[in-house]
Protein backbone atom coordinates (compact mmCIF):
# COMPACT_ATOMS: atom_id res chain seq x y z
CA UNK A 1 0.00 0.00 0.00
CA UNK A 2 1.09 3.25 -0.39
CA UNK A 3 0.95 6.26 1.90
CA UNK A 4 -1.94 7.61 2.20
CA UNK A 5 -3.53 4.09 1.44
CA UNK A 6 -7.21 3.12 2.74
CA UNK A 7 -8.18 -0.64 3.56
CA UNK A 8 -11.34 -2.71 3.95
CA UNK A 9 -12.79 -2.60 7.27
CA UNK A 10 -10.29 -5.63 9.10
CA UNK A 11 -8.11 -5.91 6.53
CA UNK A 12 -5.64 -3.80 8.75
CA UNK A 13 -5.80 -7.14 11.04
CA UNK A 14 -3.50 -9.33 8.48
CA UNK A 15 -0.76 -7.02 7.76
CA UNK A 16 2.14 -7.73 9.71
CA UNK A 17 2.72 -5.10 12.83
CA UNK A 18 5.86 -3.61 11.44
CA UNK A 19 4.72 -3.68 7.71
CA UNK A 20 4.80 -0.43 5.49
CA UNK A 21 1.37 -1.42 4.34
CA UNK A 22 -0.04 -1.53 8.26
CA UNK A 23 2.16 2.11 8.98
CA UNK A 24 0.52 4.09 5.62
CA UNK A 25 -3.34 3.14 6.18
CA UNK A 26 -3.35 4.34 9.59
CA UNK A 27 -3.00 7.85 8.20
CA UNK A 28 -6.31 7.79 7.27
CA UNK A 29 -7.48 6.39 10.16
CA UNK A 30 -9.90 8.39 12.31
CA UNK A 31 -9.58 8.59 16.36
CA UNK A 32 -10.77 9.72 19.25
CA UNK A 33 -8.78 10.50 22.80
CA UNK A 34 -11.03 11.11 25.98
CA UNK A 35 -9.37 12.15 29.27
CA UNK A 36 -10.10 10.88 32.18
CA UNK A 37 -8.20 12.99 34.46
CA UNK A 38 -9.44 10.99 38.20
CA UNK A 39 -6.92 9.18 40.19
CA UNK A 40 -6.90 8.00 43.76
CA UNK A 41 -3.00 8.78 44.35
CA UNK A 42 -0.72 10.75 42.16
CA UNK A 43 2.62 8.56 41.15
CA UNK A 44 5.80 10.47 41.72
CA UNK A 45 7.09 10.50 37.98
CA UNK A 46 3.56 11.40 36.87
CA UNK A 47 3.47 15.11 35.04
CA UNK A 48 -0.25 14.60 33.42
CA UNK A 49 -3.25 15.93 33.83
CA UNK A 50 -5.03 14.16 36.82
CA UNK A 51 -6.56 15.17 39.90
CA UNK A 52 -6.31 13.33 43.37
CA UNK A 53 -9.67 12.89 45.85
CA UNK A 54 -8.37 16.01 47.79
CA UNK A 55 -7.70 18.48 44.52
CA UNK A 56 -11.69 17.64 43.61
CA UNK A 57 -13.18 21.01 44.10
CA UNK A 58 -16.96 20.32 45.96
CA UNK A 59 -19.36 18.85 43.58
CA UNK A 60 -17.00 18.68 40.46
CA UNK A 61 -16.35 14.53 40.69
CA UNK A 62 -17.02 11.92 38.14
CA UNK A 63 -20.32 12.26 37.34
CA UNK A 64 -20.39 15.80 36.41
CA UNK A 65 -17.26 15.70 34.73
CA UNK A 66 -18.79 12.64 32.32
CA UNK A 67 -21.40 15.54 31.17
CA UNK A 68 -19.31 18.00 30.65
CA UNK A 69 -17.10 15.81 28.43
CA UNK A 70 -20.44 14.92 26.48
CA UNK A 71 -21.36 18.43 26.50
CA UNK A 72 -17.62 18.66 24.88
CA UNK A 73 -18.57 16.05 22.50
CA UNK A 74 -21.62 18.11 21.24
CA UNK A 75 -19.44 21.15 20.27
CA UNK A 76 -17.33 18.89 17.96
CA UNK A 77 -18.16 19.47 13.77
CA UNK A 78 -19.25 16.18 12.46
CA UNK A 79 -16.32 14.03 11.68
CA UNK A 80 -15.89 10.27 11.17
CA UNK A 81 -16.97 7.67 11.79
CA UNK A 82 -13.93 6.75 14.11
CA UNK A 83 -11.51 3.94 13.63
CA UNK A 84 -9.98 4.01 17.11
CA UNK A 85 -11.24 5.38 20.52
CA UNK A 86 -8.92 5.40 23.98
CA UNK A 87 -9.57 6.31 27.33
CA UNK A 88 -6.84 7.71 29.36
CA UNK A 89 -5.32 9.27 32.32
CA UNK A 90 -5.60 9.66 35.35
CA UNK A 91 -7.27 6.23 35.65
CA UNK A 92 -10.33 5.40 33.62
CA UNK A 93 -10.72 2.14 35.79
CA UNK A 94 -11.12 3.99 38.65
CA UNK A 95 -14.43 5.94 37.53
CA UNK A 96 -17.73 4.34 37.61
CA UNK A 97 -18.22 2.11 34.41
CA UNK A 98 -21.01 3.88 33.73
CA UNK A 99 -20.05 7.55 33.01
CA UNK A 100 -17.20 5.54 30.43
CA UNK A 101 -20.09 4.08 28.56
CA UNK A 102 -22.08 7.22 28.50
CA UNK A 103 -19.16 8.94 27.01
CA UNK A 104 -18.62 6.46 24.23
CA UNK A 105 -22.92 6.40 23.46
CA UNK A 106 -21.78 10.22 22.99
CA UNK A 107 -18.87 9.76 20.97
CA UNK A 108 -21.07 7.22 18.61
CA UNK A 109 -24.25 9.75 18.56
CA UNK A 110 -22.01 12.73 17.40
CA UNK A 111 -19.44 10.81 15.30
CA UNK A 112 -20.59 7.13 14.59
CA UNK A 113 -18.34 3.89 15.12
CA UNK A 114 -17.03 2.05 12.26
CA UNK A 115 -17.42 -2.00 12.74
CA UNK A 116 -14.12 -2.61 13.34
CA UNK A 117 -12.69 0.18 15.43
CA UNK A 118 -10.75 -0.20 18.49
CA UNK A 119 -12.26 1.16 21.88
CA UNK A 120 -9.97 1.14 24.28
CA UNK A 121 -8.62 2.01 28.23
CA UNK A 122 -6.14 2.43 30.37
CA UNK A 123 -6.48 0.52 33.61
CA UNK A 124 -4.69 -0.17 37.21
CA UNK A 125 -4.36 -3.21 38.23
CA UNK A 126 -6.28 -3.13 41.62
CA UNK A 127 -9.34 -2.20 39.65
CA UNK A 128 -9.85 -5.23 38.35
CA UNK A 129 -12.98 -7.34 38.77
CA UNK A 130 -14.91 -9.57 36.53
CA UNK A 131 -17.82 -7.57 36.67
CA UNK A 132 -16.16 -4.41 35.88
CA UNK A 133 -14.51 -6.17 32.94
CA UNK A 134 -17.96 -7.56 31.77
CA UNK A 135 -19.50 -4.65 31.84
CA UNK A 136 -16.95 -2.82 29.94
CA UNK A 137 -16.79 -5.86 27.17
CA UNK A 138 -20.57 -6.03 26.69
CA UNK A 139 -20.39 -2.03 26.08
CA UNK A 140 -18.28 -2.26 23.61
CA UNK A 141 -14.99 -2.14 24.77
CA UNK A 142 -12.60 -3.90 22.70
CA UNK A 143 -9.35 -3.47 24.41
CA UNK A 144 -7.40 -2.63 27.70
CA UNK A 145 -4.32 -1.56 28.66
CA UNK A 146 -2.71 -2.37 32.41
CA UNK A 147 -0.58 0.28 33.52
CA UNK A 148 1.16 -2.93 35.95
CA UNK A 149 5.01 -1.19 35.27
CA UNK A 150 6.89 -4.06 37.28
CA UNK A 151 6.11 -7.44 38.53
CA UNK A 152 8.64 -6.31 41.76
CA UNK A 153 6.95 -4.80 44.45
CA UNK A 154 9.88 -2.94 45.82
CA UNK A 155 9.68 -1.56 42.31
CA UNK A 156 6.27 -0.72 42.49
CA UNK A 157 6.62 0.83 45.80
CA UNK A 158 9.22 3.21 44.42
CA UNK A 159 6.95 4.22 42.01
CA UNK A 160 4.24 4.79 43.89
CA UNK A 161 2.19 1.74 42.28
CA UNK A 162 -1.08 0.54 44.58
CA UNK A 163 -1.14 -3.13 43.33
CA UNK A 164 1.02 -5.63 43.59
CA UNK A 165 2.96 -8.48 41.19
CA UNK A 166 -0.22 -11.07 42.00
CA UNK A 167 -3.13 -8.50 41.06
CA UNK A 168 -1.63 -7.70 38.04
CA UNK A 169 -1.42 -11.33 36.65
CA UNK A 170 -4.77 -11.81 38.27
CA UNK A 171 -6.20 -8.97 36.06
CA UNK A 172 -4.33 -9.60 32.69
CA UNK A 173 -5.32 -13.14 33.00
CA UNK A 174 -9.10 -12.09 33.93
CA UNK A 175 -9.16 -9.93 31.25
CA UNK A 176 -8.27 -12.86 28.59
CA UNK A 177 -10.84 -14.99 30.02
CA UNK A 178 -13.55 -12.22 29.90
CA UNK A 179 -13.45 -11.60 26.24
CA UNK A 180 -11.57 -8.23 25.61
CA UNK A 181 -10.09 -8.70 22.19
CA UNK A 182 -6.35 -7.35 23.02
CA UNK A 183 -4.80 -7.33 25.95
CA UNK A 184 -2.22 -5.31 26.99
CA UNK A 185 0.40 -4.57 29.38
CA UNK A 186 2.39 -1.67 30.16
CA UNK A 187 5.96 -1.86 31.92
CA UNK A 188 8.47 0.86 32.96
CA UNK A 189 12.23 0.05 32.96
CA UNK A 190 15.12 1.97 34.94
CA UNK A 191 13.67 2.66 38.36
CA UNK A 192 16.26 3.58 40.39
CA UNK A 193 17.09 0.04 42.93
CA UNK A 194 15.66 -1.73 40.09
CA UNK A 195 18.53 -4.34 39.36
CA UNK A 196 19.09 -6.32 36.03
CA UNK A 197 17.81 -9.33 37.55
CA UNK A 198 14.48 -7.75 38.56
CA UNK A 199 13.98 -6.14 35.17
CA UNK A 200 14.68 -9.83 33.71
CA UNK A 201 11.87 -11.32 36.25
CA UNK A 202 9.50 -8.74 35.63
CA UNK A 203 10.24 -9.18 31.86
CA UNK A 204 9.22 -13.27 31.78
CA UNK A 205 6.66 -12.34 34.06
CA UNK A 206 5.28 -10.15 31.41
CA UNK A 207 5.75 -12.79 29.03
CA UNK A 208 4.40 -15.19 30.25
CA UNK A 209 1.00 -13.61 31.16
CA UNK A 210 0.58 -13.84 27.05
CA UNK A 211 -0.63 -10.28 26.64
CA UNK A 212 -1.46 -9.53 23.25
CA UNK A 213 0.40 -6.08 23.53
CA UNK A 214 3.48 -5.00 25.13
CA UNK A 215 4.64 -1.96 26.08
CA UNK A 216 8.00 -0.66 27.77
CA UNK A 217 9.20 3.02 28.38
CA UNK A 218 12.13 4.40 30.22
CA UNK A 219 11.27 6.17 33.14
CA UNK A 220 12.23 9.55 33.25
CA UNK A 221 12.15 12.46 35.82
CA UNK A 222 9.60 15.42 34.40
CA UNK A 223 10.09 18.67 36.10
CA UNK A 224 7.81 19.93 38.81
CA UNK A 225 7.27 16.10 39.65
CA UNK A 226 7.62 14.87 43.09
CA UNK A 227 10.57 12.53 41.48
CA UNK A 228 11.96 15.17 39.90
CA UNK A 229 12.12 17.15 43.80
CA UNK A 230 13.77 13.88 45.15
CA UNK A 231 16.61 13.66 42.67
CA UNK A 232 16.96 17.58 42.72
CA UNK A 233 17.35 16.47 46.66
CA UNK A 234 19.96 13.79 46.27
CA UNK A 235 18.18 10.92 45.24
CA UNK A 236 19.32 8.44 42.65
CA UNK A 237 18.08 9.40 39.11
CA UNK A 238 17.37 6.66 36.31
CA UNK A 239 20.64 5.87 34.87
CA UNK A 240 20.82 5.93 31.26
CA UNK A 241 23.23 3.06 30.39
CA UNK A 242 21.71 1.01 32.96
CA UNK A 243 18.29 1.87 31.50
CA UNK A 244 19.97 0.77 27.84
CA UNK A 245 21.00 -2.62 28.82
CA UNK A 246 17.63 -3.43 30.28
CA UNK A 247 15.87 -2.33 26.95
CA UNK A 248 17.66 -4.75 24.88
CA UNK A 249 17.11 -7.48 27.06
CA UNK A 250 13.66 -6.68 26.35
CA UNK A 251 13.82 -6.34 22.85
CA UNK A 252 15.15 -9.75 22.56
CA UNK A 253 12.74 -11.15 25.29
CA UNK A 254 9.36 -9.84 23.34
CA UNK A 255 10.37 -11.09 19.83
CA UNK A 256 10.83 -14.68 21.00
CA UNK A 257 7.16 -14.72 22.47
CA UNK A 258 6.21 -13.91 18.81
CA UNK A 259 5.45 -10.11 20.28
CA UNK A 260 6.45 -7.96 17.16
CA UNK A 261 8.61 -5.09 17.76
CA UNK A 262 6.73 -2.50 15.74
CA UNK A 263 7.45 0.78 17.77
CA UNK A 264 10.47 1.81 19.54
CA UNK A 265 8.87 1.02 22.63
CA UNK A 266 5.85 -1.29 21.42
CA UNK A 267 5.62 -5.15 20.60
CA UNK A 268 2.30 -7.17 19.65
CA UNK A 269 1.08 -10.03 18.08
CA UNK A 270 -0.57 -9.76 14.75
CA UNK A 271 -3.89 -8.02 14.42
CA UNK A 272 -3.36 -6.15 17.81
CA UNK A 273 -1.40 -2.83 17.32
CA UNK A 274 -2.61 -0.50 19.15
CA UNK A 275 -4.44 1.53 16.07
CA UNK A 276 -5.16 4.37 18.13
CA UNK A 277 -1.37 5.18 18.52
CA UNK A 278 -0.47 3.99 15.10
CA UNK A 279 -2.98 6.77 13.89
CA UNK A 280 -0.72 9.19 15.75
CA UNK A 281 2.21 8.22 14.67
CA UNK A 282 1.01 8.04 10.85
CA UNK A 283 0.12 12.45 11.54
CA UNK A 284 -3.55 11.06 11.17
CA UNK A 285 -6.12 13.65 13.10
CA UNK A 286 -8.25 12.56 15.77
CA UNK A 287 -10.46 14.47 18.13
CA UNK A 288 -9.97 15.00 21.96
CA UNK A 289 -12.24 15.70 25.13
CA UNK A 290 -11.77 16.32 28.49
CA UNK A 291 -8.95 17.94 30.81
CA UNK A 292 -5.54 18.57 28.86
CA UNK A 293 -6.65 16.53 26.32
CA UNK A 294 -4.38 17.07 23.18
CA UNK A 295 -6.29 16.93 19.40
CA UNK A 296 -5.74 17.40 15.62
CA UNK A 297 -7.85 18.11 13.36
CA UNK A 298 -7.63 19.64 9.66
CA UNK A 299 -3.96 20.45 10.56
CA UNK A 300 -4.74 22.12 13.71
CA UNK A 301 -3.39 20.77 17.04
CA UNK A 302 -5.38 22.65 20.15
CA UNK A 303 -5.34 21.41 23.57
CA UNK A 304 -7.60 21.86 26.59
CA UNK A 305 -6.96 23.43 30.00
CA UNK A 306 -5.23 21.61 32.85
CA UNK A 307 -7.32 22.52 35.84
CA UNK A 308 -10.50 20.80 37.12
CA UNK A 309 -12.45 23.66 37.48
CA UNK A 310 -11.40 25.95 34.62
CA UNK A 311 -12.31 23.07 31.95
CA UNK A 312 -15.92 22.27 34.18
CA UNK A 313 -16.78 26.27 34.07
CA UNK A 314 -15.63 26.67 30.52
CA UNK A 315 -18.37 23.75 29.63
CA UNK A 316 -21.36 25.44 31.67
CA UNK A 317 -20.53 28.36 30.09
CA UNK A 318 -21.16 26.76 26.73
CA UNK A 319 -17.67 26.92 25.08
CA UNK A 320 -14.79 24.66 24.12
CA UNK A 321 -12.00 25.20 27.62
CA UNK A 322 -9.24 25.49 25.21
CA UNK A 323 -5.75 26.75 26.45
CA UNK A 324 -4.00 26.94 23.01
CA UNK A 325 -4.35 25.74 19.45
CA UNK A 326 -1.31 25.94 16.92
CA UNK A 327 -1.45 25.28 12.50
CA UNK A 328 2.40 23.90 11.57
CA UNK A 329 3.95 25.67 8.36
CA UNK A 330 4.97 22.96 6.25
CA UNK A 331 8.19 22.65 7.29
CA UNK A 332 7.24 22.10 11.27
CA UNK A 333 4.51 19.55 9.64
CA UNK A 334 7.82 17.68 7.99
CA UNK A 335 9.93 17.41 10.65
CA UNK A 336 6.99 16.21 12.81
CA UNK A 337 6.28 13.94 10.13
CA UNK A 338 10.01 12.54 10.62
CA UNK A 339 9.89 12.21 14.12
CA UNK A 340 7.24 10.18 14.68
CA UNK A 341 7.61 8.20 11.42
CA UNK A 342 10.98 7.39 12.31
CA UNK A 343 9.46 5.69 15.67
CA UNK A 344 7.72 3.13 13.58
CA UNK A 345 10.04 -0.34 12.74
CA UNK A 346 8.45 0.29 9.30
CA UNK A 347 10.14 3.75 8.46
CA UNK A 348 8.94 6.56 6.80
CA UNK A 349 9.15 7.88 3.20
CA UNK A 350 12.27 10.32 3.18
CA UNK A 351 10.90 13.16 1.46
CA UNK A 352 12.13 16.70 1.60
CA UNK A 353 13.13 16.20 5.21
CA UNK A 354 14.39 12.23 5.10
CA UNK A 355 17.07 13.75 2.37
CA UNK A 356 18.40 16.50 4.00
CA UNK A 357 18.85 13.85 6.88
CA UNK A 358 20.59 11.51 4.84
CA UNK A 359 23.01 14.15 3.06
CA UNK A 360 23.64 15.97 6.31
CA UNK A 361 26.69 15.64 8.47
CA UNK A 362 25.29 14.34 11.57
CA UNK A 363 22.64 11.89 9.27
CA UNK A 364 26.02 10.56 7.09
CA UNK A 365 27.51 10.04 10.46
CA UNK A 366 24.46 7.80 11.69
CA UNK A 367 24.35 5.93 8.56
CA UNK A 368 27.50 4.95 8.96
CA UNK A 369 27.02 3.44 11.99
CA UNK A 370 24.44 1.45 10.74
CA UNK A 371 21.62 3.84 13.57
CA UNK A 372 20.30 5.21 10.00
CA UNK A 373 19.60 3.14 6.98
CA UNK A 374 17.44 3.13 3.94
CA UNK A 375 15.48 0.26 3.41
CA UNK A 376 13.93 0.05 -0.02
CA UNK A 377 11.88 3.52 -0.32
CA UNK A 378 11.86 3.96 3.45
CA UNK A 379 14.03 5.69 5.63
CA UNK A 380 14.29 3.82 8.91
CA UNK A 381 15.78 3.23 12.35
CA UNK A 382 18.02 -0.09 12.21
CA UNK A 383 19.27 0.24 15.89
CA UNK A 384 16.01 1.20 17.83
CA UNK A 385 17.87 2.48 21.19
CA UNK A 386 19.25 5.10 19.65
CA UNK A 387 16.16 6.59 18.07
CA UNK A 388 17.07 9.81 20.21
CA UNK A 389 20.05 10.27 18.35
CA UNK A 390 17.92 10.08 15.33
CA UNK A 391 15.76 12.71 16.45
CA UNK A 392 18.29 15.19 17.82
CA UNK A 393 19.67 14.94 14.05
CA UNK A 394 16.11 15.65 12.53
CA UNK A 395 15.34 18.76 15.23
CA UNK A 396 18.89 20.21 14.17
CA UNK A 397 17.55 20.22 10.34
CA UNK A 398 16.07 23.57 8.77
CA UNK A 399 14.33 24.51 5.41
CA UNK A 400 17.61 25.71 4.40
CA UNK A 401 19.25 22.28 4.69
CA UNK A 402 16.60 20.87 1.21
Amino acid sequence: MSEGATAAPGQWMTLAPDSTGLADVAASWRSAYVHIPFCRRRCPYCDFAVVTPSEIPPASGEEKYAAAVVAEIDMEPPWGPLDAINFGGGTPSAVDPANLIRVLAALRNRFGIAPDAEISLEANPEDWSEEWGETLVAAGFTRVSWGVQSFDPGVLAALGRAHSPAQAAAAVAGSHRIGFGSVSIDLILGTPGETFGSWHTTVETAVACAPHHLSAYSLTVERGTALSRAVAAGAPAPDPDDQADKYELLAVAAPGAGLVHYEVSNFALPGHVCRYNLSTWAQGEYVAFGLGAHGHRNGVRRNNVRRLGGYLDGIAAGHRPQAGAETSGPWAREQERLLLGLRRRAGVFPGLGGAALTESGEGQRLMAAGVLAVNEDRLVVARPLLTDAVSIAVLSLSPRDC
